[in-house]
């Protein structure tokens, strides 16, 4: 009881979500020379995503700021700033807040990435649990 009343409690069944929805995703990958490169593509949305830890930053380390590879299998998720990585080959690309990065480039010199827009890259780190997939989708006019 509260306040005199009496509460109605349902119990309400929830199904789980489904959609046709995607959002863009770029990959980072490693050749098998182990030179990095990368593809473009989407993740779906509302699909579960098993993760043990995640954490934020808005710093950057100093061995960040030179050519390294990923060191984990991890999706990195920005926020705020607008960030333009380049591969081996010298391509580049730009992730921006709604595109997801998925760094899988383990090995080698790794990328580089400088900030396009503003001073500040506020991210989130998900490392890809080893028994999970990355549920990323290459885009077929790309491969």
């Amino acid at each position: 009881m509260m306040n005199g009343q009496h509460e109605n409690h349902k119990n309400i069944s929830v199904a789980l979500e489904t959609s046709t929805g995607f959002i863009p995703a770029v990959r980072l990958i490693n050749n098998p020379d182990g030179s990095c490169t990368f593809e473009k593509g989407k993740m779906p949305t509302l699909k579960p995503i098993n993760a043990k830890v995640f954490w934020m930053s808005n710093e950057t380390e100093e061995w960040e700021k030179n050519n390294h590879p990923a060191p984990r299998k991890q999706y990195v998720i920005t926020l705020k700033g607008n960030i333009r990585f380049k591969v081996t080959d010298g391509t580049t690309f730009i992730i921006k807040p709604g595109i997801i990065l998925l760094a899988e480039d383990l090995k080698g010199a790794g990328h580089s990435w400088d900030m396009v827009k503003g001073k500040k890259w506020k991210r989130l780190y998900i490392p890809i649990l080893e028994s999970e997939g990355d549920l990323f989708i290459p885009d077929a006019d790309f491969i």
